[in-house]
């Protein structure tokens, strides 16, 4: 059975370099997850401060918001496969590094926070290579069961990884998990590796890449939806999602729960986005991308303002698994609805406005979040940013880009 005849019933995993892709990609994932935890956990332990948490949050997207833009520039002329091996590469050394300091009892905060910066000037390059990676694994007919699939192994990851590490750093230290995420690089290296792709072809540079990143930018300005749907993501990466960096300082000093907890909060997230992302894989086709990514911003937004008020474990493990449920609906969508409207000779560069916003903003939301938790404490910092992303919703539901209000079983129209 050939791939395009397989593809109907298996989506994205009727292509072998999909399925190389995507376990590689988990394998990896879990020991991420593993050391985001055990990162977090450590500078709480080292500094006491939940604005030093936010902090190492937001240097490890920096390099995101500084580079990603002339990154977008790059990805679209260079061998994607290659400059994924290199990042990975890269990630791969800070974990070691982090693991061997840990280990010898050498680390000290201002060491963190360098590591956690190099780190986000890598990411700037490796996010949109491997977004606009993934079309050319399975096409665009396959697409949007691709990222749900990814945002499912994502997710599924976070689930596992959180809860080892919980375990771990109580068992073992926190060296061990970053000794662990080193290793799980030579998954998806592997997975790489084994790919069987076209000769890379190079294309002629169109100008400088001042010039390349205005093409992407007029493209951007130019399309309403697209513009409105980057908007939308800025938003809930400032006022949203630092809920996570908060993780760890709402488990020990409003749930009063130890490294286990914050772990089993952590995977609770999982849990939600995991199952989201795959009622997203099996039932896409028959929603309305574009009212199915408003009602879910909505949803997540007001179950945010609910987790808050949550002073029992159970009791926030349950709302956090539908908070993630409609944060992996609402971020996979966007992605796949830009990467429907996107011509493949500019991907690289809206994707990398993607994740400019996406990744990019998450410093401004961590050091926000942080700031405010300092000062008022981590509920009433999550509160705020849930009803700020509301009023987002609100405003794109009601005056956004008509693509967005789209009748039912519509998805918007590319343009």
């Amino acid at each position: 059975m050939t791939e395009s005849a397989a593809a109907p019933r298996l989506g994205a995993f009727a292509h072998r370099n999909f399925r190389l892709f995507f376990f590689g990609q988990g394998v990896s994932l879990i020991g991420t997850w593993m050391q985001s935890v055990a990162l977090g956990w450590l500078v709480l332990e080292l500094t006491n401060s939940p604005f030093a948490v936010g902090l190492n949050q937001a240097l490890r997207s920096l390099g995101v918001l500084v580079f990603t833009l002339y990154a977008g520039t790059v990805v679209d002329r260079v061998d994607k496969r290659r400059l994924i091996i290199w990042t990975q590469l890269l990630q791969m050394g800070e974990a070691l590094t982090l693991g061997l300091l840990v280990s010898l009892r050498a680390l000290r905060v201002w060491e963190v926070m360098v590591l956690a910066t190099g780190f986000g000037v890598v990411n700037a390059f490796d996010i949109p290579a491997r977004q606009s990676f993934i079309v050319e694994l399975v096409g665009r007919d396959d697409l949007m069961n691709a990222i749900a699939l990814n945002s499912s192994m994502f997710n599924a990851a976070r689930i596992v990884g959180p809860a080892v590490a919980g375990v771990l750093i109580g068992v073992a230290g926190s060296a061990a998990c970053f000794f662990l995420n080193g290793l799980s690089y030579i998954a998806v290296l592997a997975g790489l590796g084994a790919m069987r792709l076209p000769a890379f072809r190079r294309r002629p540079a169109a100008g400088s890449a001042w010039e390349g990143f205005r093409q992407g930018w007029a493209f951007i300005r130019g399309n309403r939806t697209v513009l409105v749907l980057v908007g939308l993501v800025a938003v809930f990466s400032v006022f949203g999602f630092p809920f996570l960096v908060l993780m760890p300082v709402f488990a020990r000093d409003v749930l009063h729960v130890g490294a286990r907890g914050y772990g089993a909060l952590m995977a609770s997230v999982g849990v939600g986005a995991m199952l989201g992302a795959l009622a997203l894989a099996l039932g896409g086709r028959r929603a309305s991308p574009s009212r199915t990514l408003l009602a879910s911003a909505a949803v997540f937004s007001l179950l945010l303002g609910v987790f808050t008020l949550t002073r029992v474990l159970v009791a926030a493990l349950v709302v956090l698994a539908l908070v993630g449920w409609a944060m992996i609906v609402t971020t996979a969508l966007s992605n796949t609805i830009l990467q429907t409207l996107v011509p493949d000779d500019l991907r690289g560069r809206v994707m990398a406005f993607y994740a400019f916003v996406f990744v990019g903003f998450a410093p401004l939301g961590a050091f926000q979040a942080g700031f405010v938790a300092e000062r008022v404490g981590a509920p009433w910092s999550i509160a705020a940013g849930a009803l700020v992303c509301l009023v987002a919703v609100a405003y794109v539901a009601t005056r956004g880009a008509p693509e967005l209000r789209t009748s039912p079983g519509a998805s918007p129209r590319r343009q």
